[in-house]
C-alpha cells in the first residue's frame, strides 16, 4: 500500500510537488527545443545566458526563482526569463487540481503525464508557432489508449472526438484559405484537437474550443500591442489556448455546463 493511499489527506500536496517538477523538467526540454539539443545532452541542467552547469539550489521549482529574484547567480545576473516560473507553476497549480479530482488513481498519473506533454508544446508555440509532431501525433495515438482504460472515456467517444476535433479544425483551415488566400490556423491546430477529442471525448469538445476562443481573443490585445503587430493579421498562437481549454474541459466542464444550463 502507497504512502499516498496511507495518508490521502497528503496526496495533494506530493501531487503538487510533482507536478512543480515536472514543470521544471518542462522547462528545460521547451529551452533545448528551442536550442537544437536533446533531453539528455548536455546532461545536467545549464544557464541559458553563462552556460555554466547549475548548482543544486539554483534547480528548485519556484523556490529558486524567488530566492535569486529573478536573475542567474552569475557575475552577469542576467534575468530568468518569466517562461520558467509560468509553466512550473501552471504545471504544479494542474498537478494538485488533477488530485483533487480524481485522488491517488491511474487517472491522475495519466493527466499529469499528458499535462506535461502538453505544457512542453505550448510553450513551444509560443516561441516559435509550432506545435511538434512527436507530442501532438504521438500524444493522440496514446490518449486513445489512454482515455479508454483508464479516465473512463469510451473507446468510440474518444475515437469519435478525434475525428471530430481535428475534421472541423481542417475544415476552418481549408475554408480560411479558400475566403481570405492565406493561411489563418497551423496543422498543428488540428492535429493538437485529434489529441484533446481523443483524451477527453467527443463532448468536451465544445467547451475546449469555447475557453480556448475566449482566452486566446483575451491574449489577443497582448500580441496587438506588440512593436511588430500588423494589426488583424497578427499572429496569435491558438495551441497553448486550445490546451487550456483541454487541461480544463475535465476539471469544470460538467460545472459550467450545469451552470449555463440553470440560467436558461
Amino acid at each position: 500500500m502507497s504512502f499516498a493511499t496511507l495518508f490521502p489527506q497528503y496526496f495533494p500536496w506530493l501531487a503538487l510537488v510533482l507536478g512543480l517538477c515536472l514543470g521544471s523538467f518542462a522547462t528545460a526540454c521547451v529551452h533545448r527545443y528551442l536550442a537544437g539539443q536533446t533531453v539528455l545532452n548536455p546532461p545536467r541542467s545549464y544557464c541559458p545566458h553563462c552556460e555554466r552547469q547549475l548548482k543544486w539550489w539554483e534547480n528548485i521549482p519556484l523556490a529558486s526563482y524567488i530566492l535569486l529574484r529573478g536573475r542567474c547567480s552569475c557575475e552577469r545576473r542576467e534575468p530568468i526569463g518569466s517562461r520558467y516560473i509560468a509553466l512550473e507553476a501552471l504545471s504544479g497549480a494542474f498537478a494538485l487540481a488533477f488530485a483533487l479530482k480524481c485522488g491517488p488513481s491511474p487517472a491522475f498519473l495519466v493527466y499529469v503525464a499528458f499535462t506535461t506533454a502538453l505544457l512542453i508544446a505550448s510553450f513551444i508555440d509560443f516561441a516559435e508557432y509550432i506545435l511538434p509532431d512527436g507530442i501532438t501525433l504521438t500524444g493522440a495515438a496514446a490518449a486513445l489508449i489512454c482515455a479508454p482504460l483508464f479516465l473512463g472515456v469510451p473507446l468510440f467517444d474518444s475515437a469519435l472526438g478525434a475525428i471530430l476535433g481535428a475534421g472541423l479544425f481542417w475544415a476552418l483551415q481549408v475554408g480560411y484559405r479558400l475566403l481570405r488566400k492565406d493561411e489563418g490556423m497551423g496543422t498543428g491546430d488540428i492535429k493538437l484537437m485529434a489529441l484533446l477529442g481523443a483524451l477527453n471525448g467527443w463532448q468536451a469538445l465544445p467547451f475546449t474550443i469555447l475557453a480556448g476562443s475566449v482566452s486566446a481573443l483575451a491574449a489577443s490585445l497582448f500580441y496587438l500591442r506588440k512593436t511588430d503587430a500588423l494589426g488583424l493579421k497578427t499572429a496569435v498562437p491558438f495551441g497553448p489556448f486550445l490546451t487550456l481549454g483541454g487541461l480544463l474541459a475535465p476539471l469544470v466542464a460538467d460545472r459550467v455546463t450545469a451552470w449555463y444550463l440553470g440560467l436558461l
